[in-house]
């Protein structure tokens, strides 16, 4: 349960709460933990005051209460009894597929991490939705970060890429201001929030003041998670204005931004449904990898669908290998994706498990996919958006490749039409003789010829 230290009319503290809090601090001060200094640092939290600044986010990034929404925390009113004394009441708010108690902040955890005690580290935190220079060569692209939150930068930096190209009504170029930055950024995520709320709403999670609340003891305090506001919308130009209204919350230094966007993507699809996407070899979104959490398969696939199938094959396999049948059958994708993903790994390839990607993901509506090139991801694109619709546009075409680094951006000239590749056996070096991008490209592309236009082939 929640304790919570609660003000009367007269802003006095209710001593019953603050002595109880006490209490608690004195019996068990190994269990309440103050992570700001460092993951690892355990320290009592002090009772009865507002929460330290664990995850200090700047004032103009915090949203006033008063805006409405959701808290994502029960929270305390005021019952007047017969007698005329006042009584703290917990109540707390329903919302579609969350039980309203324990707090929807323990289901957010739970379904991210498998259990209420872990945090977002450093990397995490500080993880923005930050464009390049506006009015730029790379004005379209975001900067990325090499942890864990780059697959979730990348996913969104190929629908920004998608809108910019295929779905503004002017002239389309990815050289742009800062106002259609902003604005392909918000549109970029309103459609990841809109699809995962199956095209009928979406909720957004920003952050509000704060909350006096002594934690459940199974459940890690972040000051973050504990204070989110959501808002549902059930129209999508209403989602979209609303991100664009306060795009700052996702963009600026010390908004969480990436975390607060992982965290409407889940209420949006709700964690009852999550549950049903999930199949047995799959029960939250992220992995601990090296000291750092790290994206699922399915989470990309929430992220490019709106669905978090954990496998990248087309639908559902209902028989195993033996041809019997599976107890738990394997959920795939279910329908074709506006953006693609293509997966290469060396080491799987070596190995013979490189996973099979299905038309759903190879074959998108808009020439545009994230790429999984061993471990690292990445964006790749065509400026023609009938190359997957007109056969004869895919016998010479151009690639545009993006990893998150201004000096690894390239175009390549793809030729699956004149002759067939053949892997060079001139060099000793496997990644050499067939680099692993040209590998990723062929997983869509069977033997195509790939010539990189005087640029330094890289992986």
């Amino acid at each position: 349960m929640f304790l919570y230290c609660a003000y009367d009319k007269e802003k006095h503290w209710n001593l019953e709460s603050c002595w109880t809090g006490v209490l608690r601090c004195l019996l068990f001060p190994q269990r309440l933990l103050d992570v700001g200094k460092e993951e690892e640092q355990e320290e009592a939290a002090p009772p009865c005051r507002s929460l330290p600044q664990l995850c200090s986010i700047p004032r103009r990034l915090v949203i006033s209460p008063g805006l409405g929404g959701a808290p994502v925390t029960p929270q305390l009113t005021e019952v007047r009894q017969r007698d005329g004394e006042t009584k703290s009441k917990l109540t707390s708010y329903q919302l579609e597929g969350f039980s309203s108690c324990p707090s929807l902040s323990q289901s957010l955890r739970r379904i991210l991490f498998g259990g209420t005690f872990h945090v977002f580290n450093y990397e995490w935190r500080k993880s923005v939705f930050q464009f390049r220079e506006s009015d730029s060569e790379f004005s379209y692209a975001l900067e990325t970060d090499r942890g864990g939150t780059r697959p979730i930068q990348m996913v969104v930096q190929a629908r920004v890429i998608k809108h910019l190209l295929f779905k503004r009504l002017c002239v389309c170029s990815l050289c742009v201001g800062p106002r259609d930055q902003e604005r392909a950024l918000a549109v970029a995520l309103s459609d990841s929030l809109w699809l995962a709320g199956q095209e009928v709403s979406a909720t957004v999670t920003l952050v509000t003041e704060d909350y006096c609340i002594t934690p459940h003891l199974d459940y890690k305090l972040d000051n973050f998670t504990e204070r989110l506001q959501l808002f549902t919308f059930n129209n999508k130009d209403d989602v979209r204005k609303f991100i664009f209204d306060r795009i700052q919350c996702f963009t600026d230094e010390g908004s969480h931004g990436v975390i607060l966007f992982l965290y409407s993507l889940i209420c949006s699809r709700t964690v009852d449904r999550l549950k049903e996407d999930l199949d047995s070899t799959t029960s939250h979104l992220l992995y601990l990898s090296l000291g750092n959490f790290v994206c699922r398969q399915a989470l990309l696939n929430l992220l490019l669908t709106g669905r978090a199938s954990p496998n990248v094959f087309n639908g559902t396999v209902n028989f195993g290998e033996d041809g019997r049948p599976l107890e738990h059958p394997l959920q795939g994708v279910m329908s074709r994706s506006d953006v693609g993903y293509l997966h290469w790994s060396r080491e799987q390839m070596e190995r013979g498990r490189l996973p099979p990607v299905g038309s759903m993901l190879k074959t998108p509506r808009f020439p545009v996919w994230l790429c999984s090139i061993n471990n690292s991801h990445s964006v790749l694109f065509s400026v023609n958006r009938s190359l997957l619709s007109d056969w004869k546009m895919e016998h010479l075409f151009h690639l545009f490749y993006y990893n998150g680094q201004t000096n690894q951006t390239t175009r390549l000239t793809v030729d699956t039409h004149s002759h067939h590749w053949e892997a060079s056996s001139s060099h000793s070096d496997p990644e050499k003789r067939f680099p692993s991008l040209e590998m990723t490209i062929r997983t869509k592309w069977d033997g195509a010829a790939i010539d990189w236009n005087s640029t330094v082939p890289f992986y």
